[in-house]
């Protein structure tokens, strides 16, 4: 299996994992997955917040933005530091696309491995 394989495998079984869970909005779970660009990278939750990662472990990066649940209802987009503010959305996938038309330049699929070694293989390839 190459590495592109071993992280294809890592990602969808992580997708599958969030979209049984019930620690993040199953909503949000499916439209996140049902963009191509989004499904490419690897997902995680904390504090019910939907983020995205170009690498498969941690430390994960932080330069994708990320879906929390809005008070009321609807969603907040954030990121990618948590200081910066994208916007509101009221539906799921209102909220997806937001993230999916803010990723960084050349992103693509997550690699196996942490954010060190993202910069690694960007420069490999």
């Amino acid at each position: 299996m190459d590495s592109i394989d071993a992280a294809e495998d890592v990602i969808e079984a992580e997708w599958a994992e969030l979209l049984v869970s019930d620690h993040v909005d199953g909503g949000l779970v499916r439209a996140a997955y049902s963009e191509p660009r989004l499904r490419q990278l690897f997902p995680w939750v904390g504090m019910w917040e939907l983020h995205f990662s170009r690498c498969t472990e941690h430390p994960c990066t932080w330069d994708v933005p990320y879906i929390a649940p809005r008070p009321g209802g609807g969603y907040v987009v954030e990121g990618p530091s948590r200081a910066e503010f994208v916007g509101e959305a009221d539906t799921a996938e209102t909220a997806v696309a937001m993230v999916a038309d803010r990723l960084p330049p050349g992103c693509g699929r997550a690699i196996v491995g942490n954010r060190h070694d993202v910069g690694a293989s960007a420069e490999d390839g």
